[in-house]
Order: C-alpha cells, then sequence, then structure tokens
C-alpha cells in the first residue's frame, strides 16, 4: 500500500532509486512515530474526528507496533517506502476502517518531521551524557597524577610548564562545555511541526495543535505552518554542529595521545588492550584507537557539511531532497557514540611516565616566570625584563657548548 498511489502505475526503477535507503534508515523513528501517532489519534478523538472505540484500539495497536518491532519481529520494508506507510498498513491490517482514519489532519511531511524532532531530544541527550562519562574519566585521570609536571606546548614546541592534571582537566573542562552545547541544541528540536500537514495546514479540518504539543513534551507549537517545512535540517545542523565540537575535541585529544606515546616522546603508556600489532614488525603495537578518533573527527564534520549543502538555496516548502538528511544526520550520531564508548574505557588505562616527564622539564620553561619576577620584584617593564631573560638564556646556552 502506497499512501501516494492513485491506480496508476510506476516503474519499480524510478521507485527504489527515490526510496533509497530510508526504508531502512527510518526503522530508528519507529517508536517516535508511533508515539507521535498515539498523541495525534487522541487529539483527533478529543476533536470529534475519532469514535472513542476506534481511538483506543489505534493507540493500543499502535503501541503493540511499537513493541513488536524493538523485539525484532517486523521492520520497515521497502515496499513500504518509509515508518509512517509502514505503520499506517500494519493499522489497516489489523484494525480495517480504523487504520485508515489515523492520516486526517497530517502528511508524511510533517510526520517525519516531528518523529525526527523527538529522536533528536531524546539523542542529543544521550549524547551529552556519553560526554560526560569521557570528562569524569578524565577527571580522574587528573586526580591519579596530581603533581605530575609536563611542558605545555605552543607551535609544536615546549612553551611554558603545566602539569598532566591540567592537561587532562582542560580535555574534561572542554568536553562538559560540548554537553552542554548538545542540551542547548534542543531548542529548535523542541518546535512541534504535527499538523501542520505538507506545510500548510489542514483547511477544513479543526485540529488541537496544542494538544499535540503537551502530549508530546515540546517547548511550543511551530506557527506559521509554512515555517515547518523551511525549517528542515535547522534542527539537524545545529545538533550535527554541536557533535562536530565535540568530536573535534576527542580528536585534539587522541592527537595528544598518539604524539605522546612515541619513543621519542615517551610521555605515556596507552593501554595495551586499546593498541594493535603489526602484521610484519613484531616489536610494535599501534595506537589504531586513537588514531581512528583522530579519523573520525573528521568524518563527523563531513557529515555537516553534507546536511548544509542539501539545504542551501533550497525554495520554501517541501522537497524530496530534504529525505537524504537522514543518513548523515543518524551516521554523526552513531560516530560520536562510538568515540564516546571508546574514550570512556580508554582513559582510565592510560598511564604517564613521571620520570620521562619531569626530564622534559627544561630551564627554558621557566622563561616568562623569570621575566614576570623581574617586572614585580625589580619594577622592570615587562619588556625589559623580556629582553633580559632573552639574553640570559642565549648567554647559558652558549656557556654550555
Amino acid at each position: 500500500m502506497r499512501l501516494w498511489d492513485k491506480g496508476e502505475s510506476t516503474d519499480e526503477l524510478v521507485f527504489t532509486f527515490c526510496v533509497g535507503e530510508d526504508y531502512i534508515l527510518d526503522n530508528r523513528l519507529v517508536p517516535y512515530d508511533v508515539q507521535a501517532s498515539q498523541a495525534h489519534v487522541q487529539m483527533l478523538a478529543a476533536q470529534g474526528y475519532l469514535a472513542p472505540a476506534d481511538a483506543e484500539a489505534l493507540c493500543g495497536s499502535l503501541a503493540e507496533l511499537g513493541e513488536a518491532h524493538a523485539r525484532g519481529e517486523w521492520v520497515v520494508e521497502l515496499a513500504d517506502e518509509d515508518c509512517h506507510t509502514a505503520l499506517e498498513r500494519h493499522l489497516t491490517e489489523r484494525l480495517g476502517e480504523a487504520g485508515k482514519r489515523v492520516h486526517l489532519g497530517r502528511s508524511r511531511n510533517d510526520q517525519v518531521l516531528t518523529a525526527l524532532r523527538l529522536y533528536l531530544r531524546e539523542a542529543l541527550a544521550t549524547a551529552a551524557d556519553q560526554a560526560e562519562a569521557v570528562a569524569e574519566a578524565l577527571d580522574e585521570l587528573a586526580k591519579a597524577n596530581p603533581n605530575v609536571e609536563m611542558p605545555g606546548y605552543t607551535h609544536m614546541q615546549r612553551a611554558m610548564p603545566s602539569s598532566v592534571s591540567e592537561w587532562a582537566g582542560a580535555f574534561a573542562s572542554e568536553i562538559r562545555d560540548d554537553a552542554e552545547g548538545l542540551r542547548a541544541a534542543q531548542r529548535r528540536a523542541g518546535k512541534n511541526p504535527l499538523g501542520t500537514a505538507a506545510g500548510y495546514g489542514t483547511p477544513g479540518v479543526n485540529l488541537d495543535r496544542e494538544q499535540t504539543t503537551q502530549a508530546l513534551g515540546f517547548a511550543e507549537t511551530q506557527w506559521p505552518h509554512a515555517a515547518a517545512q523551511l525549517s528542515r535540517g535547522k534542527a539537524e545542523a545545529e545538533a550535527v554542529f554541536a557533535l562536530t565540537l565535540l568530536a573535534q575535541d576527542y580528536g585534539r585529544l587522541a592527537a595528544d595521545l598518539c604524539l605522546f606515546a612515541t619513543s621519542e616522546f615517551a610521555f605515556v603508556r596507552l593501554p595495551a588492550a586499546f593498541t594493535t600489532g603489526s602484521s610484519i614488525m613484531p616489536q610494535k603495537r599501534n595506537p589504531d584507537v586513537f588514531e581512528l578518533l583522530r579519523a573520525k573527527s573528521v568524518g563527523v564534520a563531513a557529515q555537516l557539511g553534507h546536511i548544509l549543502a542539501i539545504t542551501n538555496k533550497m525554495t520554501s516548502g517541501y522537497h524530496r531532497d530534504l529525505q537524504e538528511i537522514k543518513a548523515p544526520l543518524f551516521r554523526a550520531f552513531d560516530e560520536v557514540a562510538g568515540m564516546s564508548a571508546v574514550l570512556a574505557r580508554a582513559v582510565p588505562g592510560i598511564e604517564f611516565d613521571a620520570v620521562r616527564l619531569q626530564a622534559a622539564m627544561d630551564p627554558g620553561l621557566y622563561a616568562a616566570e623569570r621575566a614576570n619576577r623581574y617586572v614585580t620584584e625589580e619594577g622592570m617593564s615587562f619588556r625589559d625584563a623580556y629582553r633580559r631573560v632573552a639574553e640570559e638564556l642565549a648567554a647559558e646556552a652558549k656557556s654550555q657548548g
């Protein structure tokens, strides 16, 4: 059953091309479309468009279908095109005429947007919690190395004294900030588009959109109707932007660890369970996990670019192009979830070599401190103190050959 079928034949190649992988991706949206459909049915009944008995049967069947899908007893099929059609097909098979009444007052355009926003609210909250777990692991790493000095770097050169606790604490702080950004990205996903239908409302049907807003826990009802389709891609892009910032911090953390684990640095020992071997060199332990974390951070940014490019210069109203946003959106969430899980497990096993780090603390790291001391103790201007220390360091280096 195709919801748009008017009795005319469709070239199967065209049908398959247009559906693409959407029917596979939509399996992720089934629980959210179930939730939205239940709220819609209850609203239709309250408005007098559904008999109470039909509404009860529909909501019960929707719950059962959602549970069966979660158990893997059915999936969205190619012939369905999407989860919305699949659910309506199952409802009609179960309930007959009542199943055919569920689509009144909505379109697949507002259905998918509603399901996506319900998904985004939950997925963003989960991603934030996962990021917090990584930050907590870094906090513990800092506590385990309370007084271990290490060089701080600028331009890949030793610059000023730092410490393991400051290094780990800095990443923990920024990752927590990323978690806050993920939660803040829920704002656009908090607008209820259900009832906007294809983008221009439902003439002749008196819907109570505030009822579905409250039932689904949205912060507000989206108005005017046409704004819903015009907003497509924005909540998704904002979410993936927040994921990109988190992934970049993960990538920079991984890059540091790859560098610090080299024999030239030897500042850290990575947990053996998170390294791999070489097929030709028996002595090697490779930081593959951390190299892939570094690479995957780029992939998340690429998903953001994909989403933004789809809606760029698109005219207002719904377009089938918007279907293509799902894949990069889901891929970005999946990639970051994997990165968070690996780091939360790996960080507790990282060991810092205090002896090696102390050996790297050369006198030049304290140059700025010396200059500041001349200012505070002798009243010099900072510029004169800066030059004096530079001259002293040059003289010391010359005397040491």
